[in-house]
C-alpha cells in the first residue's frame, strides 16, 4: 500500500513539475513574440512560420519521437531493475538521434533554398539557414530528456527547457532587432532579415539547453554507474537489437506527430496559394498566413503546453504499470491525466474565444489584426488537447500506431476543409482555422473511442467535460460583462481585458469548486497542494 501511494506521488509530482515548466516556457515564449511580432508585423510572422514549420517537421523526422520512445523503453527496463539495459537504450539513443539529427541538419543547409521556393515561401530562406544547425543540437539533448523522464525525474527537462526558452526569448528579439537593419535605409526594415534573427535565437537556446542536460548527467552519472554495476538482469541487450527496439517503438510516434507537422506545412502552402489565386497579392497573403501563425497558432497551443506535459509525465508512469500488470493503477492514471487536461482546456477555449480581440489588441498594439480569427478557432483548443493527452496514453499503454492512424484522418479532413473554405472570399484564412478546428475534432474523437475500446474503461464524462463546461460557461458570461463594464467607466482596452480575466478565473474556480469539479485530489496533486486545500478548508470551500 505504501509502495503504490509513493507511486501515485511521484506520477502527480513528475506531472505538476513538467506542467510547471510547460506553462514557464509558454510564457517566455509569449514573452518574446510579443515585441517581435511588433518589431516584424504579420509578414515577418508568416516569412518566421514558414521557415520554422520546415525546420519542425525535419526536426520531427530526426528526433522528436524519441524522447517519448526513451523515456518508455527506460522505464520498463527500471520497473523490473535492468539497469544495464536501462542505461544502454540511452547509449544507442544518442547515436541514434545523433546521426539523424547531423543528417537532416545538413540537409536543411544545403538545400534551404529550393525547399523555401517549393513552400512558396522564398522569404524564409535566411530562417532556415539560420535553423539548420538546431536539428543536431536539439537531436542530442532529446536522447538525454527522454532518458532523464524514462527514470521518472522530470526535473533536469522542465530546467533545461525553461533555461532555453529564456536564452531563445533573448537572442530571439536582440537579433531581430539588429537584423531588421540589416542592408536597407536608415528608417526602413529588412523583414526576412528580422524574422531570421527571431529564428537564429532558436538555435542559441537549444544549445544552453543541451548544456544544462549534460550537466545534470554528470551530476547523476556516479550513481547510474553503481546501478548499473550492481545489476544482476538475466538478458542482456545488444546495442543493435536495442536501437532496432527503438526505431520500432519511436517510428509510429514520429509518423503520427509528422502527419500534424505536414498538415501546417500543407496549411502554409495552401492558404498562401489559395489566396494568391482568389485575388490576394503574395505580400497579402503572407500578412494573412502570419497572423493566422504567429497570432491563432500561438496563442491557442499555450494551454495545450499544459495538457502535452502531462501526456509525456504519464507516458512512463502508464508503461510501468502496466509492465507490473498493475491495472487498477493504470486506469486511474488515465482518468486522473483526462481530468486534469479538461479542466484546464476547457476554459482556456471559452476565454480565449469571448476575448479574442481585446486579448489581440493588448498582446499586439502594432499589429492589431486577427482577433476573429481566434473568436472562431478558440475551440480547437479542446480537441488538440483531448488528442494530445488520448495520445500520450496510448503510448503509455503500448498501441503506439493508434494515434498515426488518427492523425491521418485528421490530415486528409484538413486538407479537403483547406481546399473548400479558404477559397470563400468571406473566409480567407478564417478557413484554414476551421479546418484546423475539423482535423483536431477528428484525431481527437477517433483517439477517445479507441483508447476507450482498447482499455475497457467508461470514461468519467461527468467530471470531465461537462463539469468544466459549467464552469467554464459561468467564467465566460462573466468575462465578456466585467470587460464591457470596466470600458464603459474607464475606456481602457488593457485594463478591461486583464481585469476581466482575472474575474473570469476567480469565478471559474469558485463554481467548480461548488459543483466538484475540482477535488481535494486534484489540488494536492498541484505544487503547494497542501496549503491550498488548508486555505480552502479555512474559507469553507472544500
Amino acid at each position: 500500500m505504501a509502495e503504490r501511494t509513493k507511486r501515485k506521488g511521484s506520477f502527480v509530482k513528475q506531472a505538476a513539475i513538467l506542467a510547471t515548466a510547460g506553462i514557464l516556457v509558454r510564457f517566455l515564449g509569449f514573452v518574446y513574440r510579443v515585441p517581435l511580432t511588433n518589431m516584424i508585423g504579420d509578414q515577418g510572422n508568416g516569412i518566421y512560420s514558414a521557415g520554422y514549420y520546415i525546420y519542425t517537421f525535419l526536426l520531427i523526422l530526426s528526433s522528436a519521437g524519441l524522447p517519448a520512445a526513451i523515456s518508455k523503453m527506460v522505464s520498463e527496463r527500471i520497473a523490473i531493475k535492468e539497469y544495464r539495459n536501462a542505461h544502454r537504450v540511452f547509449q544507442s539513443a544518442l547515436i541514434v538521434s545523433g546521426s539523424l539529427g547531423l543528417l537532416f541538419a545538413i540537409l536543411l543547409g544545403v538545400f534551404g533554398r529550393q525547399i523555401a521556393t517549393f513552400a512558396n515561401a522564398p522569404e524564409s530562406y535566411y530562417c532556415i539557414v539560420t535553423l539548420s544547425p538546431t536539428i543536431f543540437i536539439v537531436a542530442i539533448m532529446s536522447a538525454f530528456r527522454g532518458y532523464f523522464q524514462g527514470m521518472n525525474t522530470m526535473i533536469p527537462t522542465a530546467i533545461s527547457q525553461i533555461v532555453e526558452q529564456i536564452v531563445n526569448a533573448f537572442f530571439s528579439v536582440y537579433l531581430a532587432y539588429i537584423f531588421l537593419s540589416f542592408g536597407v535605409s536608415a528608417g526602413e526594415k529588412n523583414i526576412p532579415m528580422g524574422a531570421a534573427g527571431g529564428t537564429a535565437g532558436t538555435g542559441i537556446g537549444a544549445a544552453a539547453g543541451l548544456l544544462v542536460v549534460i550537466f545534470s548527467y554528470f551530476l547523476i552519472r556516479p550513481t547510474i554507474k553503481k546501478k548499473v554495476k550492481r545489476c544482476h538482469q538475466t538478458t542482456e541487450e545488444s546495442r543493435l537489437d536495442t536501437a532496432k527496439q527503438l526505431f520500432a517503438t519511436a517510428w509510429p510516434i514520429i509518423a503520427g506527430t509528422a502527419v500534424f507537422s505536414i498538415t501546417n506545412l500543407i496549411d502554409m502552402n495552401m492558404v498562401t496559394r489559395i489566396l494568391e489565386n482568389t485575388g490576394f497579392s503574395h505580400n497579402e497573403a503572407l500578412d494573412l498566413y502570419g497572423q493566422l501563425s504567429g497570432k491563432y497558432v500561438t496563442l491557442t497551443t499555450l494551454p495545450v503546453s499544459i495538457s502535452t506535459a502531462l501526456a509525456t509525465a504519464a507516458l512512463p508512469s502508464i508503461a510501468a504499470s502496466v509492465k507490473l500488470r498493475d491495472l487498477k493503477q493504470v486506469r486511474r492514471k488515465m482518468n486522473l491525466t483526462f481530468r486534469i487536461s479538461m479542466i484546464i482546456s476547457v476554459p482556456a477555449a471559452v476565454g480565449i474565444g469571448v476575448l479574442g480581440e481585446p486579448i489581440i489588441h493588448l498582446l499586439f498594439p502594432k499589429a492589431m489584426a486577427g482577433g476573429a480569427l481566434l473568436t472562431v478557432g478558440a475551440i480547437s483548443i479542446l480537441f488538440l488537447a483531448l488528442c494530445q493527452t488520448a495520445t500520450g496514453i496510448l503510448q503509455g499503454i503500448g498501441h503506439i500506431k493508434v494515434p498515426v492512424i488518427g492523425a491521418i484522418l485528421g490530415a486528409i479532413v484538413k486538407v479537403i476543409l483547406n481546399y473548400l473554405l479558404i477559397r470563400i472570399p468571406e473566409l480567407n484564412v478564417l478557413g484554414a482555422v476551421l479546418s484546423t478546428t475539423g482535423c483536431y475534432l477528428v484525431a481527437a474523437v477517433f483517439d477517445v473511442i479507441m483508447l476507450s475500446r482498447i482499455s475497457g474503461i467508461k470514461f468519467d464524462m461527468m467530471g470531465t467535460l461537462l463539469k468544466p463546461i459549467a464552469g467554464a460557461t459561468a467564467m465566460g458570461v462573466t468575462a465578456l460583462a466585467v470587460y464591457h463594464v470596466v470600458i464603459m467607466a474607464y475606456p481602457s482596452n488593457a485594463l478591461a481585458t486583464i481585469v476581466a480575466i482575472l474575474f473570469a478565473m476567480g469565478i471559474y474556480g469558485m463554481v467548480m469548486l461548488l459543483i466538484g469539479g475540482i477535488t481535494e485530489e486534484d489540488l494536492m496533486s498541484l505544487p503547494m497542494g497542501k496549503k491550498i486545500v488548508s486555505s480552502l478548508r479555512r474559507l469553507r470551500l472544500v
